[in-house]
């Protein structure tokens, strides 16, 4: 069966005005939209268009969730546990009595939640992962060159030597000690000062003034993308989307440790557990082709059980489990091994298994998750 479907942005304060409506060719809206999600997590599920059932209860278990991301400011730090950390913890909330939608619960689901990211605006911009202790070094070094105040920094640069612990210094910021506090409070003075020197950091100090997340922030990769380009985040990897608008792909997961820039709950012994403190390269992601057309994006993480395709004009896609495609531009064809469909810019469809494959012919822009 090939279904339409389709959902209501949600409106989560870091969201772009009307982008998703936007995006999609819809009614201009003036409000916030920052996610539309395409899958059956009880968060939100998508509706089968014309229908009063819900996706889940046609494909109760998918095994991926597919979203629009519009950010107009900086998300929360955030990093995700793994599959053993995920069921741990998810049970260890459940014994102690936490209950399911408290805002202090940190694991809402037994699952992992490793996710990609595809660029769609010209410009996407993110922080991820810790980047080399050397480099983080240099930057504060140089922002603070000539304050009166930089002493208040020698504890952030002297623990930047070893580029297995950098997130050894985001977990002592979050515990916020009265050295830690002083060095953000010198930072953010520093970023008010030359707010040319680190743009990015100077917009979050902006936003969340004191946080200690305006330090961690510059212990990870600032990275902008291009239109196309894509980040693949893996359990532990520290991470915040800054600016733009993206197509995401994950695990049905809404397990979230968060670690500054934020008003919600922080564990910091909790996000201390689960967290990748080495420095790694930038996690960008390759896509490659398709057979017949377009482009495949697949992590190479034995761990992940989902992938992105990208289609502009044609391409064959096996499938061996139901899909979810989303068109942004233009118009497609769709023809299953069992049935046929035809969309256009802001439409989207469920395939389940029993199509097989699907051949995909048109002009635009269309994401297909499996």
């Amino acid at each position: 069966m090939l279904l339409p479907i389709d959902n209501t942005p949600r409106d989560y304060a870091w969201g772009r005005g009307g982008a998703i409506s936007e995006l999609l060719g819809r009614p201009a809206s003036g409000a916030l939209e920052a996610e539309l999600w395409l899958g059956a997590h009880h968060g939100s599920p998508a509706r089968l268009v014309g229908d009063d059932r819900g996706l889940a209860d046609i494909v109760p278990e998918l095994p991926f969730l597919l979203k629009v991301l519009a950010a107009g400011s900086p998300l929360s730090l955030q990093a995700h546990p793994d599959a053993e950390q995920a069921r741990e913890g998810f049970e260890r909330e459940n014994a102690t009595g936490v209950p399911l939608e408290a805002p202090h619960r940190n694991y809402r689901d037994p699952h992992p939640k490793p996710e990609l990211i595809v660029a769609v605006s010209e410009r996407f911009e993110a922080l991820s992962g810790f980047r080399p202790a050397a480099e983080a070094r240099a930057d504060l070094e140089r922002l603070t060159a000539g304050r009166i105040d930089r002493d208040l920094v020698t504890p952030l640069v002297e623990r930047l030597v070893d580029d297995t612990r950098v997130g050894d210094l985001l977990v002592w910021l979050l515990q916020a000690g009265a050295e830690a506090s002083a060095a953000v409070v010198a930072v953010e003075g520093a970023l008010r000062e030359y707010p040319d020197r680190l743009p990015y950091a100077t917009r979050i100090a902006e936003q969340y003034p004191g946080d200690p997340g305006i330090v961690g922030a510059l212990l990870l990769h600032h990275v902008v993308l291009q239109a196309g380009e894509a980040l693949y985040l893996p359990a532990g990897n520290i991470h915040a989307y800054l600016d733009g608008i993206g197509i995401e792909l994950m695990a049905p997961s809404d397990n979230v440790l968060r670690g500054g820039l934020t008003p919600k709950h922080v564990d910091v012994p909790e996000l201390a557990r689960i967290l990748d403190r080495a420095a790694r390269p930038v996690p960008r992601l390759h896509p490659v082709a398709l057979d017949g057309g377009g482009l495949l994006y697949a992590p190479d993480d034995p761990d992940v059980a989902f992938c992105l395709a990208h289609v502009t004009e044609h391409a064959s896609v096996p499938l061996s489990g139901p899909a979810i495609a989303l068109c942004t531009d233009g118009a497609f064809a769709i023809r299953g091994g069992a049935s046929s469909i035809e969309v256009g810019r802001g439409d989207a469809f469920l395939a389940t298994a029993d199509e097989r494959a699907l051949e995909i012919s048109g002009a635009g822009s269309l994401y297909l998750a499996r």
